[in-house]
Order: structure tokens, then C-alpha cells, then sequence
């Protein structure tokens, strides 16, 4: 008996030396902690000669050598909040690149100092088009287009190899009226313009008056075009919305307007493969630029090197 009882003894002892110990909770250093850092990226602030105002300007860069032709460009706007996450599809593109055979582009945000993920007064200025008697508060959109090509284009190129050829252009909302904006205005800026959501309503559809011109364009020098919109940004989900919110919905229209540009552009003698339109299933207005993003990324990044 008392074998046996020395036994179980032992056979308990042995039990609870295999039962983990309860962990006291980690202790805490103020010092130990340390600010995230985006892989490859850098950023700088500069104050722009073309229209006297500061940015922030972030910049991603792929691994390894450039391409012959140099590395593809990607430019999107609200760089603060839409340039970490462009930069991780540009990431991903390069661990897919061998399988693909996809160059991944540099990735180059266009932000604001501070700390906001979107400066609602600054990118009300800097991307709405705008006629001659503006208020200094909006309608900047052409001075803004000329800071990224004669001053961003050069500042990055100074740095990377760019492709010239392979250029992109991202905005989301207001951001993609401007998208609209330089496509219109300026079709050579980029290779491929992608337009998320964009707030075509503006001053009464004022970016559109750019479209004649554009449409009396040589096909084989329009540049590849992307729209998308959420299904849901003209009929938000129930929430606590007043109803002069739900009236200001009402009267600028998202879903039909980004639909009839993009059937029109894709009427066009020469559009066919050359212009996607994404109606996003359940996405309002405010997340919708996500997948736009990642659809515009792979868009790009379909188009053939240069020659």
C-alpha cells in the first residue's frame, strides 16, 4: 500500500511539471517601445514653389535593380492614409514578380504635414477644379497638377529609375475628380489614370467640360482609364444620418455619374481593354477606395512595358 501510494505520488508530481505555469503579464518598459516602420519607404516635407503650400511627400522603392526601362510610377493622393497601403500591393506585386511577370512600381504618396489621414481643407483646395473667379479656399487643381509633374516627377526621378511610359495616377473622392481633372487636361501626365469614387457632381459637373477635347483625341494617344464607385454611396446603410446628410446624398449623385463616364470612355473608337469600370458591391462611399486600390494596382500593372 504505501508502495502504491508513493507511486501516485510521483505519477501527480509528474503531472503538474507538465501543466504550464500561469505567466504573469508581461512588464512594461516606456522605453522598449518603438514607432512602426514602413518597409523601403521614406518621406519628406516641402513647400511647393508652383503653389506656395507644404506637402508630405512619401516615397517606396522596389528591391533590387530597375528595369531596362526603368520601374513603373505610381502616384496616389491622400497620401497619408492611401500611401501605406499602396505600398504594400507594390510589396506584394514584387514577391509575386517572377510568377507574374509584373515590374512592381515605385510608389510615391502625395500628403500633407500633421498627422491626419485626410486634410479635409487642403485636399479641397489642391483637387477640385475650379473657373477664374474661385475662392483662394478651392479650384486649385491645375496649379496642383503642375507641382506633381515639374516638381514631384523630377524630385523622385532624381532618386529612381522611372519608366516614362508607365506612369499612374490614383485619387479616391475629390481625389478622383482630380484624376479626372488631369486625364482631361492633361492626358500625356500619365499612362494610366485610376478614379475612385470621384465627385463628379463638383460645380456642376464642371470637370466634364474637358470631355469633348479629350474625345477629339488620336485613340493611340489616350491613356488607359480605371472608375470604379460602391454600389452603396447614393443609398448608405442605416445609421444615424440627419436628414439634411441623407438630402446632401440625395443631390450629388455617385453611382449613375461614374456609370455613364465609363460606358462613354468605353464607347470611344480604340477604348476596348483600356477602360475598367468596378460597381462595388456593398462598399460606401468612405471605404470604397480600398478595393479600388487594389483593382487599380493590378490594372496598372497589366499594361505592357515599354517598347
Amino acid at each position: 500500500m504505501h508502495a502504491h501510494r508513493t507511486v501516485l505520488r510521483h505519477l501527480l508530481l509528474a503531472a503538474a511539471m507538465l501543466v504550464p505555469a500561469a505567466r504573469a503579464p508581461a512588464t512594461e518598459r516606456a522605453s522598449a517601445w518603438q514607432d512602426v516602420v514602413l518597409p523601403e519607404a521614406r518621406q519628406l516635407d516641402v513647400t511647393s514653389r508652383t503653389t506656395g503650400h507644404g506637402y508630405r511627400i512619401f516615397v517606396a522603392a522596389p528591391a533590387g535593380p530597375a528595369p531596362a526601362t526603368g520601374h513603373p510610377l505610381l502616384v496616389v493622393l491622400d497620401g497619408n492614409a492611401a500611401f501605406p497601403v499602396a505600398a504594400f500591393l507594390a510589396r506584394s506585386a514584387a514577391a509575386r514578380s517572377e510568377v507574374t511577370g509584373h515590374a512592381p512600381p515605385v510608389v510615391v504618396g502625395i500628403g500633407y504635414p500633421g498627422a491626419r489621414d485626410f486634410d479635409v481643407p487642403a485636399r479641397k483646395r489642391d483637387y477640385t477644379p475650379g473657373r477664374p473667379d474661385a475662392p483662394a479656399t478651392e479650384g486649385g487643381a491645375a496649379s496642383f497638377l503642375d507641382f506633381i509633374e515639374q516638381e514631384v516627377k523630377p524630385l523622385v526621378a532624381s532618386r529612381h529609375s522611372i519608366d516614362p511610359q508607365r506612369q499612374a495616377l490614383f485619387g479616391h473622392s475629390f481625389g478622383g475628380l482630380f484624376v479626372l481633372h488631369a486625364l482631361f487636361s492633361r492626358p500625356d501626365s500619365f499612362s494610366t489614370f485610376i478614379a475612385s469614387s470621384p465627385s463628379i457632381w463638383w460645380q456642376d459637373k464642371l470637370v466634364l467640360d474637358g470631355l469633348p477635347r479629350y474625345e477629339k483625341l488620336d485613340p493611340a494617344r489616350r491613356p488607359r482609364v480605371q472608375i470604379s464607385v460602391g454600389s452603396l454611396e447614393d443609398a448608405p446603410r442605416k445609421g444615424n444620418y440627419s436628414p439634411e446628410t441623407l438630402a446632401l446624398i440625395a443631390s450629388r449623385p455617385m453611382v449613375p455619374e461614374a456609370r455613364a463616364l465609363a460606358r462613354r470612355l468605353q464607347q470611344a473608337p480604340g477604348a476596348e481593354g483600356r477602360v475598367a469600370f468596378h460597381e462595388l458591391a456593398g462598399e460606401d462611399h468612405g471605404p470604397a477606395w480600398l478595393p479600388a486600390m487594389t483593382r487599380g494596382m493590378q490594372f496598372f500593372l497589366e499594361q505592357p512595358a515599354s517598347p
